[in-house]
């Protein structure tokens, strides 16, 4: 009998092993499904399918097997610090991982995509070496040079302190028969960011020109111009609360402002930790703050000149997610001496992934405003409204948009084909 009992488990693992090791390599034969949610400056999607080609290429993040989320921040120098989220889905569920990338800010955008290629390749070694494509990677090891052996050696002995330096100048015109347009507009600025203070200082300035000639030959020029400088000082108290100040000097035709200072002690409380920001933030700000005005003409309420405390509250929400992402503030404002002169915004942007293949994205913003001390007194021409020359009175302001988009056909995204796909003239050049 024993003997008998013998045979028969013999018989059954022999029937049952073809059947289990054709599951398993059912599994594992297919190249992995990967989708990749990345849509920020230095993702190139084609370049990442002609890269690493070993994958496959989902549309739909609910077809595959890893889902690499890539969100970014910028950092006190002003590159881009890259966070990479691998998030194992279906038979990979549970296995998470997360690595990170930093482009400095002289980096082109083929050095960011080639860098972020090279973390995405990183990062999958791990889920591919568990299906039969493990079989065939190589891990390859470039050792540091003589110069790059000292590179942490000359990191530490920065001879800038850390500080950052930006200047900026740009341009555009355009025109035809009847209009002609031009703008220009020039920054400068300095940063510099360390793990508990941030400093940060800038100036900037605008020229705005249009003009006009009307069909009985009559011309209409219309010209503004603005000017700043704004500065930040922060100290870190902790993983959840910073203190600092803020300081702002402006001058604008469009705001009837000759002269604009602030400054604005502040202090701000994150739910979260500061260092998972490239995830998620729920923050709450408040300051108060001290202004001075100086107009160009008399305003509404007969002032040339004045000063006013203030106080604002806010609230932010900033989530980056597998299923989307959300970005939340609401912002309230009063001058401390005269409570009806308030303030209320609400900002709301929201991009979701509802079911396989339907992505909704709005955005909506609407204000409350009883605060427009700077209306000059006297109607406007016109020809001011038409251009915007000045502010308009106002109670309330918005703007919002709505899309959705629906995708279906082929799950799979691998084919990069650039026939067709040549040099036209919609760019860029600021």
């Amino acid at each position: 009998m024993r003997i008998f009992i013998i045979s028969a488990l013999f018989a059954v693992a022999a029937v049952l092993a073809p059947a289990a090791t054709a599951r398993g390599q059912s599994r594992v034969t297919a190249p992995l499904r990967v989708f990749i949610d990345c849509e920020i400056q230095g993702c190139d999607l084609d370049y990442f399918r002609t890269e690493i080609p070993f994958v496959d290429y989902m549309r739909d993040r609910k077809d595959a097997s890893l889902h690499v989320l890539v969100t970014n921040q910028s950092t006190g120098g002003g590159s881009s610090a890259y966070t990479l989220t691998f998030i194992g889905l279906r038979d990979l569920a549970g296995l998470t991982d997360t690595l990170h990338y930093n482009a400095p800010q002289s980096s082109t955008d083929d050095q960011k995509r080639n860098g972020l290629a090279r973390i995405i390749k990183l990062g999958l070694v791990r889920y591919v070496a568990r299906t039969s494509a493990g079989d065939r990677l190589q891990v390859s090891y470039s050792p540091a040079s003589g110069a790059d052996s000292g590179a942490g050696k000359s990191r530490s002995r920065d001879p800038w302190n850390l500080w950052v330096f930006r200047i900026n100048a740009n341009g555009n015109f355009s025109g035809e028969e009847s209009q002609r347009f031009a703008f220009l507009r020039g920054s400068t600025s300095a940063n510099r960011t360390s793990e508990t203070w941030k400093a940060r200082m800038s100036v900037q300035g605008d020229y705005n020109e249009s003009k006009f000639t009307f069909s009985d030959g009559s011309k209409f020029a219309s010209y503004t111009h603005s000017y700043g400088a704004t500065q930040l000082l922060v100290k870190s108290l902790g993983p959840h609360w910073s203190a600092g100040e803020r300081g702002s000097l402006s001058s604008s035709t469009f705001l009837n402002q000759k002269l604009f200072l602030r400054l604005a002690p502040t202090i701000e409380y994150d739910i979260f930790p500061y260092s998972e920001a490239t995830r998620r933030q729920l923050s709450f700000q408040y300051a108060i703050g001290l202004n001075s005005f100086r107009y160009e003409d008399t305003t509404i309420f007969g002032k040339l000149s004045e000063v006013r405390p203030d106080q604002t509250l806010s609230a932010a929400l900033d989530l980056k997610q597998p299923w989307g992402s959300v970005s939340t503030s609401l912002e309230g404002a009063a001058y401390l001496d005269d409570f009806s002169k308030r303030r209320a915004v609400l900002f709301n942007a929201l991009n979701l992934r509802l079911f396989k293949g339907f992505n909704i994205s709005m955005f909506v913003s609407a204000s409350l405003v009883r605060d427009q001390l700077y209306i000059a007194k006297g109607d406007l021409s016109d020809e001011d409204i038409l251009v915007r020359r000045r502010q308009l009175a106002s109670s309330f302001s918005y703007f919002g948009g709505i899309g959705l988009s629906y995708t279906f056909g082929s799950i799979f995204n691998n084919i990069v084909n650039p026939r067709f796909d040549g040099a036209s003239g919609g760019m860029f050049f600021f």
